[in-house]
């Protein structure tokens, strides 16, 4: 009976709240101090104080890992940097908002955007219509098979030619079939009905020299492209740009070649005139501008549904 009454006493002293570590554990286990620590007043014991079993299938929670301690050595000290006046040097960043553009750069960024705000009238905003890319490679391989001599092979040709006169020989001198440029001269060549092909740059600065050619053209029934630009035109005949190019002639192998350059070309421009003629350009906001304008539109949508 006594040995009961002992059990059942340690059965409840383990669940009881007194019991706080491993050591009240072991005294409870030995009979003779369990008997005295049952002597005890009991504590009543609330649900809240319970404890009960966890559940089956539920895990209980992880155990946290702890980091490992870095160690610091005590003869180097930790010195902050000071970004302020004459200190440590920042991080670098993108400063590109920053930065004092050269003049050059800033008047081509500002005459694009203006160009894009301001309405263009369409004799200007003509120029922003190009020969597409196939057709342009085509046509730049046709001109480039005949390209003016440069300096050096002038420069040979001139002492062949006085090497067989001082021979006592005749030199039979034919004209050859070359690229023509320069803007009165080309200007000459429509006006005298030579010029079978006019290829104008689209980035001539200013824009009036060259503002008035394709209505000449158009009244001379020549054919005419607009090409970008100045600097590719330049490369074909030895100068670092040129506005305007004109081929009177070519060769009979080209013919074929050439005619169907001709054909694109008039479609492309000469056919198309009078709508290049009455379309403006330009008139194209900024995204805030546009944002403020649907805004706006917004209010007074509103207003009129109240």
């Amino acid at each position: 009976m006594v040995k009961n009454w002992l059990d059942s006493d340690i059965i409840e002293a383990e669940t009881d709240q007194n019991v706080k570590n491993k050591e009240q554990f072991r005294v409870l286990t030995n009979p003779i101090k369990a008997a005295a620590f049952a002597a005890l007043p009991r504590l009543p014991i609330f649900a809240s104080h319970t404890v009960r079993a966890p559940k089956r299938g539920v895990k209980g929670p992880l155990a946290s890992k702890k980091k490992p301690e870095k160690v610091v050595n005590p003869l180097f000290e930790k010195r902050p940097k000071q970004f302020g006046i004459g200190g440590a040097l920042p991080p670098k960043k993108d400063l590109t908002r920053f930065v004092k553009w050269p003049h050059v750069v800033r008047i081509q960024r500002q005459r694009r955007i203006l160009k894009q705000r301001l309405k263009v009238p369409p004799a200007v905003n003509q120029f922003t219509k190009t020969l597409d890319k196939n057709l342009a490679t085509q046509l730049f391989k046709l001109l480039l098979k005949y390209r003016p001599e440069d300096k050096a092979a002038k420069k040979e040709r001139l002492l062949k030619r006085a090497q067989a006169e001082a021979e006592g020989k005749t030199v039979e001198t034919k004209k050859p079939i070359v690229v023509k440029y320069g803007l009165n001269h080309v200007t000459y060549l429509i006006e005298q009905n030579k010029a079978q092909l006019v290829v104008i740059a689209h980035d001539v600065d200013p824009i009036e020299l060259v503002v008035w050619l394709p209505a000449l053209c158009r009244k001379m029934e020549v054919p005419y492209a607009i090409v970008k630009g100045k600097s590719r035109l330049g490369a074909i005949v030895h100068k670092k740009t040129a506005s305007v190019l004109c081929l009177t002639s070519v060769k009979n192998e080209d013919k074929m070649e050439f005619s169907r350059v001709l054909e694109a070309v008039k479609a492309n421009f000469n056919d198309k005139f009078d709508e290049h003629r009455k379309k403006w350009g330009g008139g194209i906001m900024g995204s805030k501008s546009l944002a403020k304008t649907k805004a706006k539109e917004r209010v007074i949508a509103k207003e009129n549904l109240d």
